[in-house]
């Protein structure tokens, strides 16, 4: 038996996957379809349409049942295979990395049960691999390490590759151009579907491993979070060690800077949330709002963000960074989808009664550009000279 997932990991999941949501879906709404035009028969034609009915109910258990089970059959046998170690490893290429991370994301606790080969544990990667938190793994991985760290933490269903975004085009990424600075960059890979304050109990645990493996000794350490990251940042700085005391990593902490982070929540969480109650209430959809609602704990986290008793580190500087799609961020479609997913407010911490999360933090907005346009743009590259010098 083998622990590393393959390909056929993946084909066992989707066609689990096809049974759980697609068969059972279609099997849910027909019946619910179903039921109310034979109500309808009944009140007309009386104890007459009965029989119909019961045949009609009894052949589409019988075709939907069948579907099922071989679904099912299919599913089991190829997890068999994959235990055997049968099929190519998912991961040897960025696209099953790319796979893998958003299945995580979007179902990633449900992972972690049912089929652990498949749930990614948080780690420190290196040319997509996990680097072993040890003295002599990490200083394989970072030979030329210094003692000031930068460290990446992707959002929702991303991977490390994510911060690569548009590499091709801008010659560079954040971490190659901090690293021209004396910087070392950090890459980190997390099953995003996991509850966030979960997440930040394992990062915070990953970071004191690292500083203690470190090769030299750290003197400053920036945490650097996209999207869902920096809200996993945020709560992994708030986990105590023992004596209700801050971790000893957090004290090397200086800078944490947030991309596009829902640190109030993001509307399309929220409309997603409120999409599978309505849908909830007629039956013939009610299982099209079953499959939103499926979704992962990490996705849940993103409906209201981290409450106001995850407070900032006290000697850190704060530097938050929105998108919208519009020049201006007072624009009306600006204030109310932001950057497609989060909006200013909630990139910035400050809500409509002028509460704010980070007080005295330094913003940033960036023009006409997307959630996932933070990845790496040219702005950003300028700020984090800046900000890191």
């Amino acid at each position: 038996m083998t622990s590393t997932p393959t390909v056929v990991d993946a084909l066992a999941l989707a066609t689990a996957v096809v049974d759980d949501l697609v068969v059972t879906t279609a099997r849910d709404t027909h019946v619910a379809i179903s039921r109310r035009a034979h109500g309808a028969v009944r009140r007309g034609a009386g104890p007459a349409g009965v029989p119909a009915e019961a045949l009609h109910r009894g052949i589409a258990a019988l075709v939907y049942g069948a579907v099922g089970l071989s679904f099912r059959g299919a599913s089991a046998g190829l997890s068999r295979l994959a235990e055997a170690g049968v099929g190519p490893a998912l991961e040897e290429g960025p696209r099953g990395r790319f796979v893998n991370a958003a299945v995580n994301g979007l179902i990633g606790e449900e992972l972690r049960r049912d089929r652990p080969r498949l749930a990614i544990e948080m780690a420190v990667r290196h040319d997509g691999r996990d680097v072993v938190l040890t003295p002599e793994g990490v200083a394989g991985a970072f030979p030329g390490a210094t003692g000031r760290l930068v460290v990446f933490l992707h959002g929702l269903c991303e991977n490390e590759a994510y911060w690569r975004r548009h590499r091709d085009r801008l010659g560079s990424t954040y971490g190659e151009s901090l690293a021209g600075r004396g910087w070392t960059p950090v890459y980190l890979r997390a099953n995003t579907g996991l509850p966030l304050r979960e997440n930040g109990v394992v990062l915070a645990s990953l970071m004191q491993r690292l500083v203690d493996a470190w090769p030299t000794e750290v003197t400053r350490i920036a945490l650097v979070g996209h999207s869902l990251g920096g809200l996993v940042v945020r709560a992994s700085s708030a986990v105590v060690a023992d004596g209700d005391a801050p971790a000893p990593w957090t004290r090397l902490v200086t800078d944490v800077v947030t991309l596009g982070t829902p640190h109030l929540g993001s509307w399309f969480a929220v409309s997603a949330d409120h999409a599978s109650r309505t849908l909830a209430r007629a039956p013939e959809v009610a299982a099209f709002g079953r499959i939103i609602d499926r979704q992962a704990p990490g996705i849940h986290d993103l409906i209201e963000g981290l409450a106001y008793d995850v407070p900032p580190l006290p000697h850190a500087r704060y530097r938050l960074v929105s998108a919208t799609l519009t020049r201006s961020p007072r624009h009306p479609v600006a204030q109310a989808i932001g950057d497609l997913l989060v909006t200013p407010r909630s990139a910035v911490g400050r809500d409509r009664r002028g509460t704010d999360l980070f007080p005295g933090a330094e913003v940033l907005h960036v023009g006409r550009t997307d959630h996932f346009g933070l990845l790496n743009h040219p702005e950003i590259h300028a700020a984090l000279a800046r900000w890191l010098a």
